[in-house]
């Protein structure tokens, strides 16, 4: 039985990129096949194009790393059963009509919500989860900054680090994009490109205590230079390079902690963990209106090389989804 799918002719750009018939995915034990609807973009299935991002071993060579859809088969026990509406993070195979999902990440779809918007979540909220509350353990009354704040994973991690009690920074590339921050409570804003320099002018506003940022090198003398005291720096990217010097004498003087941090590569457990606080308390917090979905743009399945150039353009606010019904 064959399914469409986006495949890849080589490493490179959109033009690589074109929709085929492939073979149907056969769940192994504790997967569940599901019949996509929507499927998430993300940062990372660019870099996988590029060919700088290989799928880990055993997983779909398909780009796609969140799906919505309709459970299709089962492989083992579970407390869904086909027909049910789920999403869920997956390890790559998102660009097609099926894709294979661990039954322990699979979450049930409100039915309120529609199948873009499930499929807008996964990624981004496991992410922002991971990094402020298990890597950086923000705590209420904390000032945290996100690089690249108009991102999917940076609205979300906006939105989060509000909901912990911290305060929130937030870079952008552009000024309509800072009032997106604005309006997704951030309390203070810049502009990463016109204001290289931001350390000072944090610092004077009393410097912050956790960054999560996707930036990287070009970034990273700024980001310690206005960690206060004890901070953390989380580093989740490396769009602005890959390189940087490290001034050991501030690391040692103000106590600083450099982590470096992935979503992809987490255990099963790990990611069944993040898969739960999704479930059980962003899902809710969604319902009550304390978070809001940030879906920016929908793209039909055949505009896939579209979608990617619109999100290589940094031009989007929040979450770019693929339409695969």
């Amino acid at each position: 039985m064959v399914m469409r799918a986006v495949v890849q002719s080589g490493p490179g750009g959109v033009g690589t990129l074109a929709i085929s018939m492939v073979e149907k995915p056969v769940p192994a034990a504790g997967q569940m096949r599901v019949r996509v609807m929507a499927a998430g973009l993300n940062r990372a299935d660019i870099v996988q194009r590029e060919g700088h991002y290989p799928a880990p071993a055993g997983a779909s060579p398909i780009l796609g790393l969140e799906v919505a859809g309709v459970v299709d088969e089962i492989n083992g026990p579970s407390r869904f059963q086909p027909g049910d509406a789920v999403f869920g993070l997956l390890q790559g195979g998102g660009y097609a009509d099926y894709a294979l999902l661990d039954e322990a990440l699979a979450i049930p779809k409100p039915d309120a919500m529609s199948w873009a918007e499930a499929a807008s979540l996964p990624e981004v909220w496991m992410t922002a989860w991971l990094n402020l509350v298990e890597v950086a353990a923000l705590q209420a009354g904390e000032r945290f900054l996100v690089h690249a704040g108009a991102s999917g994973v940076g609205s979300a991690a906006i939105q989060l680090a509000c909901l912990l009690g911290a305060e929130a920074l937030a870079s952008a590339s552009a000024d309509e994009k800072l009032e997106f921050c604005r309006s997704l409570g951030a309390t203070q804003v810049f502009n990463g490109r016109r204001d290289a320099a931001f350390a000072a002018q944090l610092k004077a506003q009393g410097g912050v205590d956790v960054i999560l940022d996707p930036v990287g090198g070009s970034y990273f003398r700024e980001n310690l230079a206005c960690l206060n005291p004890d901070g953390r720096l989380v580093v989740i990217g490396v769009m602005g390079g890959r390189s940087a010097e490290l001034n050991l004498g501030l690391l040692l003087v103000k106590r600083l902690r450099i982590m470096g941090s992935t979503l992809r590569s987490q255990p099963l457990a790990v990611r069944a963990r993040l898969a739960r606080a999704l479930e059980e308390t962003i899902l809710p917090a969604l319902a009550d209106g304390k978070l809001r979905v940030t879906l920016d743009s929908v793209y039909p399945l055949s505009a896939v090389a579209d979608a990617h150039l619109y999100m290589e353009d940094n031009s989007n606010l929040g979450k770019v989804v693929l339409d695969v019904s």
